[in-house]
């Protein structure tokens, strides 16, 4: 008897995969910046070539990236609309690159800050054709986890940036800073041969016309037939395919009847959640923990560091499980753990509760450690999945790029603003981003609709044919039906409740004109109210 060899099945994950993985080193540069950024003008070298920064002036610094990264808005939308959205990625990260350099090699503040500008113009023109890329590159039923995927990157690069920075600041030599920019600029470059290599986007290539160029990229990207069918290629999926002339005109068309509730909807999901003082809590890690009694410039870092590697880890399980849960339940249960972790530090340090020695002063770091992974494992991944899956074909280059640029101008506030308020308020600052906090959830209970599970274009369908009033309608529903029940429940009661007909008929009365008349009122009710805010009926 012969026996054949049977070779092991390797597993072979499909080009699409492949390629959000790859275009996440975006993602880690971000976090890598992000991680480093705080710790590097803590490090003694970096005073010694800089001088003492003060409180606004340790803000600016940190946050310059966060600044020049919402200008592109006006522009990258269109850029990855006219050169695709790999070239524009590829163009940020050379820009990158060359901030990334600046910042190694300055010699004096001004170079560096100039530096960090130019980084962050880099940032914030792959930031949105990121984000798009993905989105247009992902199955519908893939497309949760596939766009957490940059999220992942971001995090496990905050892991590394704080612990290159715990490394290098031993380094007895100016380069226990420089060396940090030295590998961002390495990075940043592979991400720009990482563009050369992959699949242009195959919605892009429709809607330049190149229908079998996008098939070519199907097929590399490997979808199967009846997910391309049902995504990209089906008569539903082309009739979306239009282009904008301009970037004037392509900014007033987002705001435009039909694009403007998605359009704001994405600016809250983008602005309000980055309120929240995550990056508050990412760049000023070390200052937080040593505010909170951990007084070693040692103990801080490697605080730092476990909080991100513990969110890292929290965010494999979340980004494996996003598409198990609905987009409203992530969001807004992790908004009310986020005001509750604000609101009570801010508590805490108001009540003098810390001091060096109370046992109060671990339940504050546990406090942040639980901002951190909750924000990791629910805002994180879903504000940036659900700010651009909303967007139709005609509007998503445009709209992501506006709603990214909010994000950075509200990103570089809570930056600038941190130490200042730690250093006047050890509470301000936290009872701050815990009113953001409660005001983004109430925001998002209100005009959310649930995509979960929806084709790109079965989104554009819930947008046009619902309202976006959803909370108000869940609350309008919930109301008739506990009244429903009551008089359902009254009428078994002896008969002592009984409906208005029965008791006009008993008196002899037009019940049918009654009804008709009151059919009308609700109906003229109806007609006054605007379409995005009516509440069906039961």
């Amino acid at each position: 008897m012969t026996f054949g060899v049977v070779s092991p099945r390797i597993f072979k994950p499909p080009g699409y995969v492949v390629a959000t993985c790859f275009i996440s080193v975006a993602g880690w540069l971000n976090g890598y910046d992000t991680g480093s950024a705080g710790a590097v003008t803590e490090m003694p070298y970096f005073h010694q070539t800089f001088g003492e920064l003060t409180p606004f002036m340790h803000g600016l610094t940190v946050s310059m990236i966060l600044l020049t990264g919402a200008f592109p808005s006006i522009y990258a939308g269109q850029l990855a609309d006219y050169v695709g959205r790999l070239r524009a990625i590829m163009i940020g990260a050379l820009l990158f690159v060359v901030g990334a350099l600046l910042q190694g090699m300055a010699p004096k503040l001004s170079i560096f800050l100039a530096g960090r500008a130019i980084g962050g113009i880099g940032m914030g023109t792959w930031m949105a054709p990121q984000a798009v890329y993905v989105t247009e590159i992902a199955p519908s039923m893939r497309r949760g986890m596939l766009m957490a995927t940059p999220q992942l990157g971001v995090v496990f690069g905050i892991c590394c940036g704080y612990f290159t920075a715990y490394g290098t600041v031993k380094v007895d030599s100016i380069w226990s800073f420089r060396s940090i920019y030295i590998i961002q600029a390495g990075m940043g470059l592979l991400l720009a041969i990482i563009c050369n290599l992959l699949p242009e986007s195959p919605r892009w290539l429709l809607f330049q016309s190149r229908r079998s160029d996008a098939i070519r990229q199907l097929e590399r990207l490997n979808f199967s037939p009846i997910e391309a069918e049902k995504d990209l290629l089906g008569p539903s999926a082309a009739r979306t395919i239009t282009a904008q002339p301009n970037p004037l005109t392509a900014i007033f068309t987002i705001f435009s009847a039909p694009y403007r509730t998605r359009t704001t909807l994405a600016l809250i999901m983008l602005g309000m959640i980055q309120l929240s003082g995550i990056d508050g809590v990412l760049y000023y890690a070390p200052r937080l923990f040593a505010q909170a009694g951990l007084p070693a410039t040692t103990a801080s870092f490697i605080a730092s560091g476990v909080s991100a590697i513990l969110m890292f880890a929290i965010t494999i399980p979340a980004l494996l499980l996003t598409d198990r849960f609905t987009r409203r339940s992530i969001t807004l249960t992790g908004g009310l753990i986020l005001t509750t972790c604000m609101l009570l530090i801010g508590s805490l340090y108001a009540s003098n509760a810390i001091t060096p020695t109370s046992p109060a002063r671990f339940l504050v770091i546990s406090l942040v450690f639980i901002f951190g992974l909750t924000y990791c494992c629910t805002w994180g991944i879903v504000g940036k999945i659900y700010a651009s899956e909303i967007q139709p074909p005609q509007t998503r280059s445009m709209a992501n790029c506006v709603a990214q640029g909010i994000g950075f101008l509200t990103n570089w506030l809570v930056t600038i603003l941190t130490p200042i308020f730690l250093a006047e308020s050890s509470y301000g600052a936290y009872f701050l981003f815990g009113g953001f906090c409660l005001t983004s959830v109430v925001l998002l209970w209100s005009f959310m609709p649930e995509t979960k599970g929806l084709s790109l274009e079965g989104i554009e369908e819930v947008f046009n044919t619902n309202g976006v009033f959803v909370g108000g309608s869940r609350l309008a529903r919930g109301i008739r039906r506990v009244f429903a029940r009551g008089h359902e429940g009254g009428r078994g009661e002896e008969g002592s409740v009984i409906s208005l007909q029965e008791a006009l008929r008993e008196r002899g009365g037009d019940a049918e004109g009654m009804e008709s008349r009151t059919s009308g009122v609700s109906a003229g009710l109806q007609q006054g109210v605007p379409a995005m805010l009516r509440v069906e009926t039961i």
